[in-house]
């Protein structure tokens, strides 16, 4: 796997295959990835209806599902294993609505040989206000499959 290339174009078919099907293809599917590589991932979206709660707001839900898998694709950037979470939480900070459109910025804080440590920030792209703060912990220390073969 270390022939793949790690930067954005790398990011973006990660996030094309986690998309391609089920649950990933209904978060990833307004996704666009805006630059990415070396354990980093910035993205943008614009919130749809499916993306909002009973009270017209973006859905809690949905944010932590963006959190997890915009920072596996971050760090597999870093050439590290998906793995699987450990633990997941997600501060929401302020509201958005259908029609904003929001940035997205995933980054692998730390990626040891059995732990990886990972954060991200959604912010409004008119403003920059934080809406929601989420982290998440990864066991990665499992055999690395060759991911390559499905993501070029």
């Amino acid at each position: 796997m270390s022939s793949v290339k790690r930067g954005v174009d790398f990011v973006r078919a990660i996030v094309k295959y986690m998309g391609s099907d089920g649950f990933g293809a209904i978060c990833l599917k307004n996704v666009e990835i805006l630059d990415g590589g070396d354990g980093n991932v910035k993205a943008e979206f614009k919130v749809l209806p499916e993306h909002l709660n009973s009270g017209g707001g973006l859905h809690g839900g949905f944010t932590a599902s963006l959190v997890d898998m915009l920072t596996t694709a971050a760090l597999m950037s870093k050439d590290s294993h998906p793995g699987v979470s450990v633990d997941l939480k997600v501060s929401y900070l302020k509201g958005a609505k259908e029609g904003d459109s929001v940035l997205v910025d995933a980054m692998t804080v730390k990626a040891g040989r059995k732990l990886a440590y990972l954060e991200c920030e959604l912010k409004h792209k008119s403003t920059g206000a934080l809406i929601a703060k989420g982290c998440q912990t990864k066991y990665v220390d499992q055999p690395m499959a060759d991911y390559s073969k499905n993501v070029e």
